[in-house]
């Protein structure tokens, strides 16, 4: 039975869910003239079950169209963007905007549209249907197209543009490096940012280092958030079984049958409080030792949107 928890460092909450998340709990707690308004928001404000189930417990209203929401009323936009279509429509609406994107995608969203605007193709490396490519392709959708793999670049249909390259914040570094080399051996003059967020990154090379020691490796976070499913799949391809779950209920206890070390980490937008249980149930099966593997440390911190406040969103919750 397993004896070892390698911990990565780091996991969970990074800087833009610590954002998103602080700007719909203080909205959330606004009393405006001696009366809680209701909070609506377009979409869910990160990808994670036990968060947004939190935040409906507490009055939020999640939607899928602003045509759902009241003329009027606030809404908060979530941490992966929304097209320009969408913040016209609720502008049209009368709706009061609270924007928690992420500024990471806002960036990619300005360079997206800048590209277009000089003239150029944009190939978007990202998963058709994200709420983060649905939001940045929407800012030039005539001269946007979708790739995920090598394969979606050879198909493409040949365009009179130069080409530029942006890329969801989420992907898996090393799909994006192989999709990013198809483009240049296809577009030799491409001009190619690379998006992929610093927290995607660091905790992609975490799980790939704890899946290297660890006889099984348990990644937190839900089926929907990209990066969550990335560090399944990072771990997974270095051989060891991997699993995701959405917390510790969903977990096989036979999975622990012959494993000495367990790996753990979480998604970007996964609480700290899942990961607790685990290890505790751990613990009960005889782990006696819970090691941290360190691959990087964050300090980021992104300033609350104007609506909200100008001091910087919290690092921790």
């Amino acid at each position: 039975m397993p004896h070892t928890v390698l911990l990565a460092e780091p996991r969970g909450f990074c800087a833009g869910v610590v954002r998103a998340i602080n700007v719909l709990d203080q909205v959330l707690d606004q009393v405006i003239d001696g009366a809680q308004e209701p909070v609506y928001a377009f979409h869910e404000i990160v990808h994670n079950r036990y968060v947004v189930d939190d935040f409906r417990s507490r009055g939020a209203i999640f939607v899928e169209d602003v045509s759902e929401v009241p003329a009027g009323a606030r809404i908060v936009f979530s941490a992966h963007g929304v097209a320009p279509a969408v913040v016209q429509a609720a502008r049209d609406r009368g709706l009061r905007i609270i924007d928690a994107t992420c500024p990471l995608v806002t960036k990619v969203h300005l360079e997206t549209k800048k590209a277009a605007r000089d003239g150029f193709d944009v190939l978007l490396v990202g998963h058709e249907g994200h709420d983060e490519v649905e939001g940045t392709k929407g800012e030039a959708l005539e001269h946007t197209r979708v790739v995920d793999t090598p394969r979606d670049v050879q198909a493409l249909a040949e365009g009179g543009r130069p080409i530029f390259v942006v890329t969801q914040t989420t992907l898996s570094v090393d799909d994006t490096a192989a999709t990013i080399d198809a483009i240049r051996d296809r577009y030799p003059d491409a001009e190619v940012r690379n998006d992929i967020c610093y927290a995607t990154t660091n905790r992609q090379a975490a799980v790939k280092v704890i899946a290297e020691r660890a006889d099984l490796v348990i990644v937190i976070g839900s089926r929907n958030s990209s990066n969550s499913v990335r560090l399944r799949e990072v771990a997974a391809a270095t051989g060891t079984p991997s699993y995701r779950v959405d917390g510790i209920e969903e977990i096989d206890p036979a999975w622990y049958e012959g494993v000495g070390i367990v790996g753990l980490t979480a998604g970007a937008s996964v609480p700290d409080t899942l990961l607790q249980p685990v290890i505790d149930d751990l613990r009960a099966r005889g782990v006696t030792r819970v090691e941290p593997v360190i691959v990087a440390e964050e300090t980021v911190e992104f300033r609350m949107p104007e609506e909200i406040d100008a001091s910087p969103a919290s690092p921790t919750l």
